[in-house]
Formats: C-alpha cells, sequence, structure tokens
C-alpha cells in the first residue's frame, strides 16, 4: 500500500471509512448532549460507557508555560499513591470516549488524567469536521507538547499520584504521542499505543524534529504498539520498521497487530469499532501496564 507522505497517517486510516446507515446511532444532537465529538462522523448508540460508582472524577486546571490547561481525570476516590497513568488524545478533542478511557483506568486502580494540550487553539470537541481540525493539531511542537505533559505529571504528583509508577496510553495521534513521551521521560516505566502513526508526514520537520520510528533508539521505556492489519495509514511494512529500529537499538518493546482490523478499532463510539479487537487490546494494554510495574 501507498502511502501519501505528505498527509498525516491518523488521517490516511480514517480516509476509507466504514459504509454505514444511521440506524443504530445517536441523533447528532443526542451525540453532542452525551457529549462525544461530531467530527468523528456517526456516534455508536450501544457505547462502552463506564460510570464513576467508587471513583473521583472531574475537571481541573494544570498551570503550563503560557496559562492553564484543562484536564479531566478519573481515580478511585479515596486512594492513597495511585498509579499515574496519562491519556492522550485522538485529533477530536478530549471527548466523552477519552473520558471514559480515564475511567476505565481509575476502576482498574490509576490516577487516569487526560490532558486538553490543544487547547490553544480551542475546544476542538466542539469543531464538526475533520479537515478543519487538522491545520490545529498539526500545528502543535513537539516541545510544547512534552512540556504539557510534564506539567500534568507534576500536577500529578502534587495530588497524590504516584509518579514512580508512570503510565501513558493513547490513540491515534494519541498513539504517536506515546512513541515521543517514552523517548523523552526517563520517569515513563511503560506505554501503550493504540495505533499511533510512526512515519511522519513530509513538512513537519521544523515542529516534530523525529518521527516514531527515527525516535527508537532514544525510548526510555518499553512500549506496546497495538495496529490493525487492516489500517488505511499505517502499513505493516512500517510496523515492520519500528520492530526492527527498536531489536537493532536494544530497547523493550512489543507488538500486537489484528487481522481485518482497522485504525481506530478501538473506538467504540465509532464504525471502525471491532469489539472482539478492542477488548483483547485493552486487556493487553492492562497486562503490560501490570509487567511493568504501572499497576499493581
Amino acid at each position: 500500500m501507498n502511502v501519501d507522505p505528505r498527509i498525516p497517517s491518523d488521517i490516511l486510516g480514517l480516509s476509507k471509512a466504514t459504509p454505514v446507515s444511521r440506524r443504530g446511532f445517536m441523533t447528532t444532537s443526542a451525540a453532542a448532549a452525551a457529549g462525544y465529538t461530531l467530527a468523528a462522523g456517526p456516534v455508536s448508540a450501544q457505547v462502552v460507557t463506564t460510570d464513576a460508582a467508587g471513583l473521583s472524577v472531574g475537571d481541573a486546571k494544570v498551570k503550563v508555560s503560557d496559562g492553564e490547561m484543562p484536564v479531566y481525570f478519573a481515580k478511585p476516590a479515596n486512594a492513597q499513591n495511585s498509579p499515574v497513568v496519562l491519556v492522550c488524545m485522538e485529533v477530536f478533542g478530549v471527548h466523552e470516549y477519552i473520558k471514559d478511557v480515564a475511567r476505565r483506568l481509575a476502576k482498574v486502580g490509576a490516577l487516569a488524567i487526560a490532558p486538553d494540550y490543544y487547547f490553544r487553539k480551542g475546544d476542538l470537541t466542539k469543531v464538526t469536521e475533520t479537515p478543519q481540525l487538522m491545520p490545529l493539531v498539526n500545528a502543535k511542537p513537539d516541545a510544547e507538547l512534552i512540556s504539557d505533559l510534564d506539567a500534568t505529571v507534576d500536577w500529578a504528583k502534587n495530588q497524590g499520584g504516584d509518579t514512580g509508577r508512570l503510565g501513558i496510553l493513547g490513540f491515534c495521534r494519541g498513539g504517536r504521542t506515546v512513541w515521543v513521551y517514552s523517548a523523552t521521560n526517563p520517569n515513563v516505566k511503560a506505554g501503550v499505543s493504540f495505533y499511533g502513526s510512526l512515519v511522519d508526514p513530509v513538512g513537519q520537520k521544523p515542529i516534530w524534529p523525529k518521527s516514531a520510528t527515527e525516535l527508537a533508539p532514544e525510548m526510555k521505556a518499553p512500549v506496546l504498539g497495538l495496529y490493525g492489519e487492516a489500517d488505511n495509514g499505517i502499513p505493516m511494512a512500517q510496523v515492520e520498521a519500528m520492530k526492527a529500529a527498536l531489536q537493532a537499538a536494544g530497547k523493550k518493546a512489543d507488538f500486537k497487530t489484528y487481522p481485518g482490523a482497522p485504525h481506530a478499532f478501538h473506538a467504540d463510539y465509532r464504525p471502525s469499532y471491532r469489539k472482539e479487537a478492542a477488548d483483547d487490546a485493552w486487556s493487553q494494554a492492562l497486562a503490560w501496564f501490570k509487567a511493568n510495574g504501572v499497576l499493581s
């Protein structure tokens, strides 16, 4: 499969959407009321929903270099010294799917935090068309992204989180963030990248100095890569190249690819959702965090 080097792979991965009818999906108004992004297309009427029973959840502000960044957090109620897991969003902002993922992690003992590091460009959850999003998210420099994540970790520590057990998990563009941050922060214990891009588009070098594959020799934490074999934007040749680069550098990593699974196969609110692959991938993610000292 030939990949256009000028287009981000997360967008290419979405370019051949699964054909759907409106049956089985929320109305636009219902999806917006439920807190889901509209830019990603129709929202399933049967999303995975994680309640907040036994949890402390909410919105907060984190001080960053030039202001205050909104974050959503979830943690076990009354827990002390919970491990910290950063939840890195897709290009669609911190909408209900990302918040639900944070609650899922809190249910297994983590202080999970989803930082809205695109906040300087406005509320991405309110953007209704994907093409409108791309100039915004593609303008985010990696240096600023790393600084925002560092600030989030500092905030978590001040909230009583155990940043000695720091993990990071992300989807789509957030999956790329997992690779970048795992190569940057030596305090990260483990990362999980759901279909994160491995090769950056042409023209991003000034603000994205190195792609995930170029960062392979610099990885400071073990990363689990979870990819769909039918992803239109991330061909298996790129996954194999990343495996080879990590192995050549002597870095600990693992990969699992899912036959027939498209990009965004974990996104239970979208037509791309593949339940069997998503369930297995989530189990693999939790096992990876446990094996590498993040989760108990």
